[in-house]
């Protein structure tokens, strides 16, 4: 199991993440559901279920950029931000193993994972030395770029993590770091904005969102091996029956 962070923590951006990932985990529920054929839902072309999905990964970034912002605003050292990164970076290519057994044609090059582990980077090196003021049309500019700057050079899988493709990768997960990092960038802008939002304590019933969101990569690795598991259980106990 990989650990969370020691030291002190933002009980209400854990809340905030956990809730993010039990979202996740019914969203992902759902469409091992529909993998399984137990259910009929179109997760690749239905406005529902890509909408949630953007807004799930919009929440883990807002969340990742905030978390950001609090750990620097900490003093928190290089030394530190790497063993993090490396856990990021350790199971993105864990992701990217796994999806290519579950998924050869479709497997994960570039996913949230992925895509994270180079956005933090980023964010680390440039966010301090970013002024408040310019944080919140970066990040607009940094969304929008992919509307109008979208090039055939970039829809190859070794270079389509920039985000400029003119079409959509055939992938399970894809997050790359345009137009993602402007998201990140606003949620680091608002942790800076705002750092009382995120201070003081939660009411007891978040608490197990609070627990959850310290454990978030953990449960992140861990959930989707147990959801299609359990899944494939049950329809082996079920045939024939």
């Amino acid at each position: 199991m990989i650990r969370p962070d020691p030291g002190s923590r933002h009980e209400r951006l854990d809340a905030l993440r956990g809730f993010a990932v039990l979202w996740m985990a019914v969203f992902h529920f759902c469409f091992d559901l529909a993998w399984f054929r137990y259910a009929g839902w179109d997760f690749y072309r239905d406005p529902f279920w890509l909408q949630q999905r953007t807004a799930i990964v919009s929440l883990f970034l807002l969340c990742a950029g905030a978390g950001q912002a609090c750990a620097l605003a900490a003093g928190q050292p290089w030394a530190r931000f790497w063993r993090r990164w490396a856990q990021v970076a350790g199971c993105a290519v864990l992701v990217s193993l796994g999806s290519w057994l579950a998924f050869p044609r479709s497997y994960i090059s570039f996913g949230v994972l992925h895509g994270m582990a180079l956005m933090l980077i980023l964010l680390r090196a440039l966010g301090p030395r970013l002024p408040l003021a310019a944080l919140w049309p970066l990040g607009l500019l940094l969304v929008l770029l992919p509307q109008f700057a979208a090039h055939p050079f970039f829809d190859a899988r070794w270079s389509n993590w920039v985000g400029l493709v003119t079409r959509r990768p055939v992938t399970e997960d894809y997050v790359p770091v345009l137009p993602w990092l402007g998201v990140m960038l606003w949620g680091y802008a608002l942790a800076r904005w705002r750092p009382a939002w995120l201070a003081g304590g939660i009411v007891p019933g978040l608490s197990p969102l609070a627990v959850l969101g310290r454990w978030s990569l953990s449960f992140y690795m861990l959930h989707q091996p147990l959801l299609i598991g359990g899944l494939w259980l049950f329809r082996q106990a079920t045939i024939g029956a």
